[in-house]
């Protein structure tokens, strides 16, 4: 009998994608044969780009790759779990602070389901000062984030500049 294939979820706003997402996901797929990235509907938070856009980008980034899956969630991860017949959740970490949060949070999922696990990744060196909020501060100021984000994510943050830009005249 064949093993049922491991699957992950990295779970995560992804607004906007950064590199150090991208490694975190990279390096995923080498861990579990298929990694669904989940982004979350959070209607308490104004995005810079809306869950359509972002799915859009997750697919962009990530088209020619049949080990990861693009999904949508809101409410609780471990509902999202179960409806996709996953355990893992994958989550990536860059500092202390950010270790205790996750524990707190892979503790509660546990509780909550007790086969879920979480899986914490450590960024690569080059990426570990690399935010979602420090790249959406950057973009509103009209700065490059070249090199923070892949250049799918550049490219649509350029266009929602050029965008506010003409609209703006």
């Amino acid at each position: 009998m064949a093993a049922a294939p491991r699957l992950a979820v990295f779970p995560g706003s992804f607004d906007p994608l950064t590199n150090g997402h991208q490694d975190l996901i990279n390096r995923a797929t080498r861990l579990f044969d298929r990694v669904i990235v989940a982004a979350l509907r959070n209607p308490g938070k104004e995005p810079l780009f809306s869950l359509n856009d972002r799915l859009a980008i997750l697919n962009e980034v990530f088209a020619g790759r049949p080990e990861i899956e693009v999904a949508a969630f809101d409410g609780l991860l471990v509902e999202f779990l179960r409806a996709k017949g996953a355990s893992v959740v994958i989550r990536g970490i860059r500092s202390a602070a950010d270790i205790d949060y996750e524990r707190q949070m892979a503790l509660t999922n546990h509780h909550m389901f007790p086969g879920a696990d979480t899986v914490l990744l450590l960024p690569a060196a080059e990426y570990g000062h690399i935010s979602s909020s420090l790249v959406r501060q950057i973009a509103s100021l009209g700065g490059s984030v070249r090199g923070l984000v892949p250049p799918a994510v550049e490219s649509w943050i350029e266009k929602r500049a050029r965008g506010a830009r003409t609209a703006s005249v």
